[in-house]
């Protein structure tokens, strides 16, 4: 009787490990278990609002990692930081990027980048749609930018004088022309200059209209409405963009023939435009991004410039302002709205 109360818990726990056991061994012909894929984590680092999916630049950047593999919350996240107009914050969301251990950083817009590249020296950098890395000294080369940053610039000097160059030919009469630029943005900044001296080339004198928030913008209407100009530029950047509605109806208001630099813009009312293609741009950004976490380092990833650069003019607007592009000037346009 004892022998039977002791062999049956013995018999129990048996059959307990093996049923434990056979939980674990897959059966013939079972299918093998799905790992999970591994999940990269990108830091986005704004300098306006954070970055979102409906905006041109993180749109584009989604779809370029799709045609590579990446699905947003497949494959890849998203940690979005935005400065808010308050550049003095991006030390610290860089520090934030920083500890949810990103896997990469990118950085839309020159303060964002200069932050990164100040606040870590090992998690690599991807600047996208920085003005002229070279002359705002992000790098000394971009053919060996060295350290953990590398990205897409374009080259100021040649697409300020074009973007001007078309302006006068839009407005023959053209001889003072405003530039309206973020003043806090040392990119821009850079690139308001540039533009300042292609226009001196061309025999134009420059109202300059800095802002550095949304109430500068009331001020720089206010100066032009003092001192009309013949015709407008507006160096884009997050805050200006933010406010490019402020500045079309401005512009209409004033019949102000304006240019821009990128299509979005003349597409969404802006007399005309003429810069890199966003498409083209934020997907070699995502290439860049890919080659990164496939291993390469940003060190041997030279910076690359843009190859496309459409001329938009909206015909719809060109009437509203009495306005009449010359036929040599619509045979040279990539698109034209109508």
């Amino acid at each position: 009787m004892n022998k039977q109360r002791l062999i049956f818990p013995i018999v129990l726990m048996f059959v307990v490990l093996m049923f434990v056991v056979l939980m674990f061994v897959p059966l013939p012909g079972a299918a093998p278990d799905q790992t999970l894929p591994k999940v990269y984590h990108l830091g986005l680092l704004g300098c306006g609002p954070p970055p979102s999916d409906t905006g041109d630049i993180v749109a584009g950047l989604i779809r370029g990692l799709g045609q590579r593999g990446y699905g947003l919350d497949r494959n890849v996240a998203f940690e979005r930081r935005g400065a808010q107009f308050h550049l003095d914050r991006l030390p610290e969301l860089v520090d934030e990027l920083v500890a949810s251990r990103v896997d990469v950083i990118v950085a839309i817009g020159y303060p964002a980048a200069a932050a990164a590249q100040q606040g870590t020296k090992t998690i690599p950098i991807v600047s996208a749609g920085t003005p002229d890395a070279i002359a705002t000294g992000l790098v000394n080369s971009l053919s060996r930018p060295g350290g953990n940053l590398t990205g897409i610039s374009d080259d100021a000097v040649a697409l300020s004088a074009k973007r001007l160059e078309l302006l006068k030919e839009v407005v023959p009469q053209l001889r003072h022309v405003a530039m309206l630029y973020n003043a806090a943005d040392l990119g821009m900044t850079q690139r308001y200059q540039v533009s300042a001296l292609a226009a001196q080339t061309l025999g134009l004198t420059v109202q300059p209209l800095p802002v550095r928030e949304p109430e500068d913008f009331d001020e720089a209407f206010a100066a032009m409405t003092r001192e009309p100009p013949d015709g407008l530029l507006m160096v884009t950047d997050a805050l200006t963009a933010l406010n490019h509605r402020r500045v079309f109806e401005f512009a209409a208001a004033h019949r102000l023939p304006a240019i821009y630099e990128f299509e979005a813009l003349a597409r969404d009312g802006g007399l005309m435009s003429y810069g890199p293609d966003m498409r083209e741009l934020q997907d070699r950004v995502a290439g860049l991004i890919d080659r990164i976490l496939k291993g390469t380092k940003p060190a041997e990833l030279p910076f690359e410039q843009p190859t496309r650069f459409p001329f938009v003019i909206n015909l719809k607007t060109a009437k509203a302002l009495g306005l009449a592009i010359p036929q040599s000037i619509l045979a040279r346009a990539n698109e034209l709205i109508e």
